[in-house]
């Protein structure tokens, strides 16, 4: 059951999917005065429904706008109106290192703090519990409204895109595995075996550890022409088993370029 409103800070939520509207949903539980827009989406029980950005940012201490990066920009602009100077700006929407400072500029211009804000793990089952990095002119100021509501915060010192830049580095190895994994397990269930290669990568995901990181980039490094042929012929098997060797081709240029070095 959702608390009663308290004299806590005023949030504006700006994007009530899956991500806007669980956190939205927290902050009301813990007793947040919260109001919402999205032109697609209505607002969850306790949240305000506004009918416009501007409408909704009206008397807010913070904004989170949680949209998609390709709405962060028009959102922000959209909401300006609706801002006084006491206003936080906190987007939190994977986006380039450079969309999160043209955002701050833009904050910046207009005279209210800005925040980039980074979300660390997925949003459904932890909402405003997901772990945050944040960066920017405004950080520490975001990381006070939050945290006595049970946000979990790291404050990195530095400018808007910091957040975003670790956050994305972490992505190309995270998204990049994952990549490999589905194209491996693709062509294994094609070879008819699956099974067997879903237990391999279980148990080198298990024994895992430091030494396995110096021994992925330096092998990589030492071997780079030898395994430049083997991941040629690891794109044409794919081939021939009809499953697109997207990753597999990818490796191979990138060993093929350390190769050149």
């Amino acid at each position: 059951m959702a608390s009663s409103p308290t004299e806590g800070p005023r949030i504006a939520v700006l994007g009530l999917g899956e991500a806007g509207g669980a956190i939205a949903g927290d902050l009301v539980a813990a007793g947040v005065r919260v109001r919402g827009y999205d032109p697609e989406v209505p607002a969850p029980p306790g949240v305000v429904d506004a009918d416009s950005e501007a409408e909704a940012v009206a008397g807010s201490d913070l904004v989170l706008s949680v949209n998609s990066a390709s709405a962060a920009e028009g959102a922000l602009r959209a909401g300006l109106a609706g801002t006084s100077p006491r206003c936080l700006w906190a987007d939190l929407n994977t986006a380039s290192p450079a969309v999160k400072q043209r955002l701050g500029e833009i904050a910046g211009d207009a005279g209210i703090g800005f925040a980039d804000v980074s979300l660390m793990a997925p949003v459904p089952g932890k909402g405003l519990r997901t772990p945050m990095l944040v960066s920017g002119a405004a950080a520490r100021r975001y990381a006070e409204l939050l945290r006595p509501l049970g946000a979990e915060v790291d404050v990195l010192d530095g400018p808007a895109g910091l957040a975003a830049e670790r956050k994305l580095l972490r992505s190309v190895f995270y998204k990049g595995l994952a990549a490999a994994v589905v194209e491996a397990l693709d062509a294994a269930r094609a070879a008819g075996c699956e099974d067997w290669l879903r237990e391999i990568i279980a148990e080198e995901l298990t024994r895992a550890d430091a030494a396995t990181l110096d021994r992925l980039t330096e092998g990589s490094r030492r071997h780079a022409v030898r395994r430049t042929a083997e991941m040629q012929a690891a794109a044409d098997m794919l081939g021939d088993l009809g499953v697109p060797p997207l990753v597999a081709t990818a490796s191979r240029d990138l060993l093929r370029r350390l190769a050149r070095r």
